[in-house]
């Protein structure tokens, strides 16, 4: 398994201080997909940044090559109804926590 990061930034940047009720429900749709993929073990970790000005998240996680990568990152119910803009890179965990990686 390879890691890999990919990177979302809100589509409408009012969306962090006032989203729309369509963005709530996607956003809570996007919490749910990276739950479940923590409990597959696939997820490493996800969070974002707190400035509203600037906002914009992370999600790391493991996939076997840049396709099987690219389908989880399309996956995420955000990115594919368009509240999330997102890039996808490749990435290593070099110093984590124990318990956070193998």
């Amino acid at each position: 398994m390879t890691e890999w990061l990919y990177r979302i930034v809100p589509a409408r940047p009012e969306m962090v201080t006032a989203p729309t009720q369509e963005e709530r429900d996607t956003s809570t749709a996007h919490f749910e997909y990276l739950v479940d993929l923590r409990d597959r073990g696939i997820l490493i970790l996800a969070g974002r940044t707190q400035e509203a000005g600037d906002a914009f998240g992370i999600v790391i996680f493991e996939a076997d090559d840049e396709n099987e990568a690219r389908a989880v990152m399309d996956g995420d119910p955000g990115v594919s109804g368009g509240v999330f803009a997102a890039t996808l890179h490749p990435y290593a965990v070099a110093v984590a926590r124990a318990g956070l990686v193998d």
